[in-house]
């Protein structure tokens, strides 16, 4: 259910659960802090929607590979090695690229979170488009350029792992 939360919902979520208004926290300073406090709220998104991705990559590991192992003298640390580690490897970094891509675009959890000050390059964007003092600068255009360029390679490394990992779950 966490993984299908997002924007305000999210940003609220979180300081209910996890926030200094619960009283769960006693010393609150590091949590608007730039890394801990917004790193924190990505992961309480990221970590459920990456189960969520990478678990078809889990249950397509054949039942007979785990056997071949054992068959042929392996033990559980040589199948996980030589076996399961390689084969899952490219679905797990295809889905981190996807978690990134995605959380790149995460803007109103951010904006709802923190809307004084830009941490984000969406959160840049955003500015650069609607300040008064930016309208004669291309900031704006050159970050959402940079942006789309950025998830464009990403997304194009993703096709190709999930390429090279649907060939071994055939």
């Amino acid at each position: 259910m966490l993984a299908q939360f997002g924007g305000v919902i999210l940003a609220f979520a979180f300081n209910a659960a996890i926030g200094p208004s619960n009283g769960f926290l006693l010393h609150a300073g590091w949590y608007y802090n730039f890394p801990w406090g917004i790193g924190l709220i990505y992961i309480y998104f990221q970590i459920p929607l990456m189960v969520l991705v990478f678990l078809p990559a889990i249950d397509g590991m054949k039942i007979q590979w785990r056997e071949a192992t054992e068959n042929l003298g392996g033990s559980t640390f040589q199948y996980w090695r030589h076996v399961a580690i390689p084969l899952l490897t490219p679905a797990f970094v295809g889905s981190t690229l996807l978690l990134f891509a995605n959380s790149l675009s995460a803007y109103a959890t951010i904006q709802a979170w923190e809307n004084q000050i830009s941490y984000t390059v969406p959160q840049q964007i955003y500015i650069a488009i609607n300040s008064e003092v930016g309208l004669a600068s291309n900031e704006g255009d050159i970050l959402a350029l940079g942006m789309v360029v950025l998830v464009a390679i990403i997304m194009t490394l993703y096709a190709l792992l999930q390429r090279r990992a649907a060939r071994w779950l055939r």
